[in-house]
């Protein structure tokens, strides 16, 4: 972490903090100076600071903002196990691109999908361990409205987990909420 002052001794700390910004992005930056105008918190917050303190200052109040913006760095420093590439996504023995919008089975051979399909696999990636009824799947995966006699949701996840899971008669990845809808249960 770097404290920082506008007016030091041979560099304007806001060209200091501007410089520390995009050499060291991830390097947390508390502006603690004088210059405590609406105006110059303004600039040293649009120049990178992450926090900015004018003087004088309580020292408890410093020392809870210098914990502040550890806290918030060490959050970001940490995020939560994400894909190595967030345009694939596992399901089950599969992985679906995004990208390409296809589904690739453990042995990296395509799996024939149609479009339906896919539209339905990627409304299950963006809604990890979310229940969609299928009202929701209906309207965002297909566009359309659901009829409560419209069996067309059923008959293609029935088609996708027969594709997707190692057992589709006991299914892990696209689990049924009983008087919901669906489920996708990524792997932990």
């Amino acid at each position: 972490m770097a404290v920082l002052d506008i007016n030091m001794p041979g560099e304007n700390g806001l060209s200091l903090a501007r410089a520390l910004r995009e050499s060291h992005p991830r390097m947390a930056v508390l502006m603690l100076t004088t210059a405590g105008e609406a105006i110059d918190r303004i600039v040293g917050l649009e120049v990178g600071a992450d926090d900015y303190v004018a003087k004088p200052f309580e020292l408890r109040e410093l020392l809870a903002r210098v914990r502040a913006v550890l806290r918030r760095l060490q959050v970001t420093a940490a995020p939560a196990a994400a894909p190595a590439d967030p345009e694939r996504v596992v399901f089950g023995a599969c992985q679906l691109d995004l990208a390409q919008r296809k589904l690739y089975g453990t042995d990296g051979a395509e799996i024939d999908i149609t479009a339906a399909e896919f539209d339905l696999l990627a409304l299950f990636a963006r809604h990890p361990n979310r229940p969609l009824n299928r009202d929701q799947i209906m309207e965002q995966a297909h566009n359309r409205g659901w009829d409560v006699f419209d069996r067309s949701i059923d008959l293609r996840v029935m088609r996708l987990r027969r594709k997707v899971e190692r057992n589709p008669d006991k299914p892990e990845v696209i689990k049924t909420v009983r008087n919901v809808g669906y489920v996708y249960v990524p792997a932990t």
